[in-house]
C-alpha cells in the first residue's frame, strides 16, 4: 500500500477568518471548497496541502490527518487485521472519495482513503 499525500485537517469555529488567513497571510490557493470542506494547496507545491473544516457540535468524530493511500482496501484490512479501532466505516462518499477513520494508538481520529475512479 503507497501513501500518496497527508493533509492536516483543522478544525476552526472560525472558518472563514481561518480561510483568508491562509489565503491571504501565508499564500495558500483553494483547490476544493465544499462549504463544508475547503482545501488549500501551496501554489509551488501541489501536495504541500491543509484541509480546514468548520466545528460543529453534532459532529463526534473530526479527522485529524487525512492521509491518502493507493489502496484504501488493502489499508482497512492492514487496520482491522491489526486490531485497531475503525470509528467511521468504510464508506463510499458521494464526492468520489472511498474513505474510512481508524483511531491511532494515541487516540487521533485518521481518516484514510482513496479517490473513486469515475
Amino acid at each position: 500500500m503507497g501513501i500518496k499525500r497527508v493533509v492536516p485537517d483543522i478544525i476552526s469555529d472560525q472558518l472563514e477568518k481561518s480561510r483568508d488567513f491562509y489565503l491571504d497571510v501565508l499564500g495558500f490557493e483553494v483547490a476544493m471548497d465544499m462549504g463544508w470542506i475547503v482545501t488549500l494547496t501551496s501554489p509551488d507545491e501541489p501536495a504541500a496541502q491543509i484541509s480546514l473544516f468548520p466545528f460543529a457540535e453534532d459532529m463526534p468524530l473530526m479527522p485529524s490527518v487525512t492521509v491518502e493511500v493507493d489502496d484504501v482496501d488493502k489499508a482497512h484490512d492492514a487496520v482491522t487485521l491489526a486490531g485497531y479501532e475503525v470509528v467511521y466505516p468504510m464508506t463510499d462518499e458521494e464526492w468520489g472519495v472511498r474513505r474510512f477513520f481508524v483511531l491511532d494508538p494515541g487516540g487521533v481520529v485518521v481518516n484514510v482513503m482513496s479517490h473513486l475512479d469515475r
